[in-house]
């Protein structure tokens, strides 16, 4: 796999003949990481030019619908009357997580409410106002949301619930981010960060190890830009590229993959040329979200063998990986009259109606199920619900009731007829700071990355949380262009 005129995506220095400009910290994109890198490095005095290959103000933030994940006591938790402490959110991340970066974590849960003031100093709105639906996304301007696994077992045992999800003041389902983004994006540019836009970078330049600068092109012209310290890579994902798609996460390929045309993975393999390494490349966030309704929570999902296997009331990108594992992918979506309702999103995620039935039987035979043991799940599920208890997986009390009143309905939620969406997780591996990290752990020196070409919270579907992204694109984003700036 190949990019740039020569197929290379690591130059040494005395290849280039001249520098067109140069700057002390030079960052490859402009979404959320890239902006945040840019404001914090320009805070600190130090020049900054940032290349997007784009015109701006685009990539998957510009698509989010702007939910931070933040807590620990934000102005708005405490506003909302939630108490939350860093220790709190800190345990719940660490018990989340695939692979917990203690330190990381630490860091992003201690720095988590001085971030939110931050955000906000810089005119990011955020209303003091809680939406209490259990939703993909609030409908209006409310603020906090319950974003993860907060309350669902066994995580709820291992620190204490509070609602994190912190979404930016903006009407609607989706527009969020994009605001986000362009008030960075201007905060950036007032600040005197240069931006070269419509410009692809190709390859980074090294000079005896250290990373020095980075090619360009632009409308078929090529140069050279020189970082005197350092070189943030911004650059997104790899969802776009269906080689690398294919090779690490395959799962995806019968999926919709959200984010840029320009989540090409060119960041990461950059990273990899000059020396890093990259982590969680096989872990994708995947979802096909059956509420709301919030009522459909209280609903069964089964497999092929007439099994649950998931908590109903998990995030939605939780039951949805556990959903796309199953045998030959098959999930259905059990519901009595009591519930019905057809989902929120089913138009979008062709999550059909298969039929209504008149008992348990007819359905188990309806959907071609191992004789007896559908009505074996929900012979048991019904007793112990009736009690308020779900021994098998624990299901919030919430959303614990009795499926018993006929008719009943199966909805088809099996990957590969429904549709599910997702995104690509793996990034480079990096230090707190920012610092790309090779195969011992040692950092590439003058080589930076954040947001969705790092490796950082977002781990896997089964611990993502709405606001992830976001959320640590825009603090890591800072913590590696302040760090980048003062490299000597």
């Amino acid at each position: 796999m190949s990019d740039g005129v020569d197929g290379s995506l690591l130059l040494d220095a005395v290849a280039v003949e001249s520098w067109a400009t140069m700057a002390d910290v030079v960052i490859v994109g402009f979404g959320m990481a890239g902006a945040c890198a840019a404001i914090e490095a320009r805070a600190t005095g130090a020049s900054v030019i940032v290349i997007e290959r784009t015109s701006g103000c685009t990539g998957s933030t510009s698509a989010a619908a702007g939910h931070f994940y933040l807590g620990g006591g934000t102005a708005v938790q405490k506003a909302c009357g939630f108490e939350d402490t860093a220790e709190e959110m800190a345990r719940y991340l660490e018990a989340v997580a695939l692979d917990p970066d203690y330190e990381k974590i630490r860091f992003y849960a201690d720095g988590s409410v001085a971030h939110f003031d931050w955000l906000e100093a810089q005119g990011v709105p955020f209303d003091r106002s809680y939406y209490p639906q259990k939703n993909v996304v609030q409908p209006g301007r409310e603020c906090l949301i319950w974003t993860g696994n907060e309350q669902v077992w066994p995580y709820r045992e291992k620190a204490r619930p509070a609602p994190r999800g912190h979404k930016v003041a903006f009407d609607g389902e989706e527009g969020g981010g994009a605001l986000a983004l362009r008030i960075l994006s201007e905060r950036a540019e007032v600040a005197g960060v240069e931006i070269m836009a419509d410009m692809k970078v190709e390859a980074l330049v090294q000079d005896g190890g250290r990373i020095v600068g980075v090619r360009v092109r632009r409308f078929g012209e090529t140069n050279y830009v020189r970082a005197t310290k350092a070189v943030v890579l911004a650059a997104g994902g790899f969802g776009q590229n269906p080689d690398m798609v294919a090779q690490h996460v395959p799962i995806l390929k019968s999926a919709y993959v959200q984010g840029s045309p320009h989540d090409d993975g060119l960041g990461i393999r950059m990273g990899e040329a000059a020396g890093g390494v990259a982590i969680h490349m096989d872990e994708p966030f995947l979802t096909s979200p059956f509420y709301p309704p919030e009522d459909l929570l209280k609903g069964i999902l089964v497999n092929r063998d007439g099994r649950r296997f998931v908590a109903e009331d998990s995030y939605h990108s939780r039951s949805g990986i556990f959903s796309a594992r199953q045998p030959d992918g098959i999930v259905y979506l059990i519901a009595d009259a009591a519930i019905f309702a057809y989902p929120h999103f089913a138009s979008l995620t062709n999550q059909s109606l298969i039929d209504g039935f008149e008992t348990i039987a007819e359905m188990e035979a309806g959907l071609k199920l191992p004789e007896g043991s559908l009505q074996a799940t929900m012979a048991a599920y019904n007793a112990h619900a009736a009690n308020g208890e779900d021994p098998a997986f624990h299901k919030y009390s919430k959303w614990l009731k009795p499926l018993t009143e006929a008719p009943y309905a199966a909805f088809d939620l099996s990957f590969g007829r429904a549709v599910y969406t997702g995104f690509t997780l793996g990034g480079l591996k990096v230090s707190a700071s920012g610092e790309v990290l090779n195969e011992v752990g040692g950092a590439v020196r003058g080589l930076y990355a954040a947001g969705a070409c790092a490796s950082n919270i977002a781990q896997d579907s089964n611990g993502y949380a709405s606001g992830t992204c976001l959320g640590e694109a825009s603090f890591f984003g800072r913590r590696a262009g302040r760090h980048a700036a003062t490299l000597t």
